[in-house]
């Protein structure tokens, strides 16, 4: 047992009761309780396998390869809309954490089968969506377009991604308008664009000391 998960715990102002149940049920698996990223997290052979996280509207109990399980009962979700690899279940009551307490317990010890056999997650790049204010830009400008697909596919995706995060047209128009310079000058969106950064070709906020 982990000190810093006991002092986590006692600190907790949501779902103690529910971490503490979580705590328990894990700790009667081969896993090793330590504490990283502000949360316990339960290894194998020092290979992250499951976190135990609150949340405002619920707790969880995070494994880090959860797309690899077989999830016969589907209680594994993705923890947000782009997530690859963790699947988290999601639990509400204490009552729902006992009910599952041998199926978390079966999937724990898939997950370290999991670990023991290699088996990673091979990302998926699927093509992101190029917003119609930003594809309106790219055939306005043959420039703009040359110099967008000369970006690496990363750089791209991270452009795509925050034009597609604004609700309102014109914001994603705005956001548009504000990165044209900078894609045609063939930087990411998280580039250094002052040559301050000592992490290039990063940002790492250097920019802020001339301010």
């Amino acid at each position: 047992m982990n000190p810093d998960v006991e002092i986590y715990l006692n600190k907790a102002r949501l779902w103690q009761d529910e971490l503490i149940t979580l705590r328990t049920i894990v700790l009667d698996t081969p896993l090793t309780e330590e504490y990283k990223w502000r949360a316990p997290c339960y290894t194998y052979e020092k290979k992250n396998i499951v976190l135990i996280g609150a949340f405002k509207d619920d707790c969880v109990l995070s494994f880090f390869k959860g797309a690899l399980l077989k999830d016969p009962l589907g209680v594994l979700s993705k923890p947000g809309e782009n997530t690859q690899a963790a699947r988290v279940v999601r639990f509400t009551s204490l009552q729902e954490i006992i009910e599952l307490e041998p199926v978390l317990k079966s999937y724990i010890d898939e997950a370290i089968e999991v670990e023991q056999s290699g088996l990673k997650v091979e990302p998926k790049q699927e093509a992101e969506p190029i917003p119609a204010e930003f594809q309106a830009k790219l055939d306005e400008s043959p420039a703009l377009q040359t110099a967008f697909e000369a970006l690496t596919p990363g750089r791209q995706r991270a452009y795509l991604m925050h034009f597609s995060a604004a609700k309102q047209s014109q914001t994603r128009m705005n956001r548009v308008e504000k990165y044209i310079p900078q894609i045609l000058d063939g930087k990411g969106i998280h580039d250094c664009t002052c040559g301050l950064s000592q992490k290039l070709p990063a940002c790492d906020g250097s920019h802020k000391s001339i301010r």
